[in-house]
């Protein structure tokens, strides 16, 4: 069910929230959290699917805010409801805002949030300045911003540590668990030698590549270095981890999107399912901890100041 409401205020869609609960028996008291989505015109489909999917695992109510023209003679704000089978297992609270009804996002927020659950913001495409430092970011406990989709994903990367606060997280990071769990798995296994460097190489736009080198770099205390492919040779993510040992490299690499290939030595190949990761995936991951990622603090700030820079792929001609 959709209910549009042109041409409104905080407090009548609050009142039309009450309203579809004790009519359609719509209940708030599952859900979990408030999912706060700052986006732009446009764009907002895509994250709000994402969004319905998650809330099958985390029940939620989810707030879309888009700023329009904040100089537009005409204030105004437009709102949209949506619940049932238009929402997942969440409420959807669409708000569009015009002229000064944009210019203060934290009180078109705070009397739609849900009362003692946690908050959490999500800006999904450019990003601004400081997320923690925002007018939204000030009331959420965590904060998910998304390096892929800023206008120089690497130089967002590199400037993660300097604005971190503790409930930051960055979907370049989420991206790399599967990568994570599974260099973890291999050196928990015999023989146990120590690794002695390790060599990342990914794509040009990869901004994981350069995280996945700092946990590396934080958690080996051995010399990590990355390189970026031309976009001919590796076109998205990831391409491969070296880590060489006394008795051999262990390799993890994508002959192709989807799979990855494990060579290790003494040992015959092993073919993994390795896809990209979807925007519901990386949601619905960072929903389940509420509380800070302390890893992912030090990644970025003491990982990130051991790198060295990385090196980049020439092409000829």
């Amino acid at each position: 069910m959709i209910i549009d409401l042109p041409d409104t205020n905080v407090s009548k869609i609050s009142r039309a929230l009450v309203s579809v609960r004790e009519e359609g028996g719509a209940v708030a008291l599952g859900r979990v959290l408030t999912l706060v989505i700052v986006t732009r015109h446009g764009a907002e489909e895509e994250v709000i699917g994402a969004a319905n999917d998650a809330s099958r695992e985390h029940p939620m109510r989810v707030i879309v805010l888009m700023i329009g023209d904040v100089d537009a003679a005409d204030p105004r704000l437009d709102a949209e409801i949506r619940v049932g089978g238009d929402a997942g297992a969440s409420e959807v609270v669409l708000l569009r805002a015009h002229g000064a009804a944009g210019s203060n996002t934290e009180s078109l927020i705070t009397g739609l949030l849900l009362p003692d659950a946690p908050v959490v913001a999500w800006w999904p495409a450019e990003t601004a300045g400081s997320p923690s430092r925002s007018a939204i970011g000030r009331i959420a406990q965590r904060r998910i911003t998304d390096a892929s989709t800023q206008p120089d994903p690497a130089a967002w990367v590199a400037s993660l540590g300097e604005t971190y606060a503790p409930g930051d997280t960055d979907f370049a990071w989420t991206r790399l668990t599967r990568w994570r769990e599974q260099l973890a798995a291999v050196l928990d296994q015999p023989p146990y030698e120590d690794v002695v460097s390790v060599a990342v190489r990914g794509a040009s736009d990869s901004p994981s590549t350069a995280l996945l080198a700092a946990w590396l770099r934080l958690k080996l205390d051995v010399p990590v270095s990355y390189e970026y492919l031309d976009a001919s040779e590796w076109p998205h993510g990831i391409k491969s981890v070296r880590m060489t040992r006394a008795g051999g490299d262990i390799l993890l690499e994508r002959p192709s999107e989807g799979v990855a290939v494990l060579t290790q030595p003494g040992q015959p190949s092993h073919e993994l399912v390795f896809p990209r990761r979807t925007l519901r995936e990386c949601l619905a991951e960072e929903l389940r901890r509420l509380d800070p990622d302390v890893l992912y603090g030090r990644v970025i700030t003491e990982g990130w100041e051991l790198l060295d820079p990385p090196s980049t792929q020439e092409t000829n001609g």
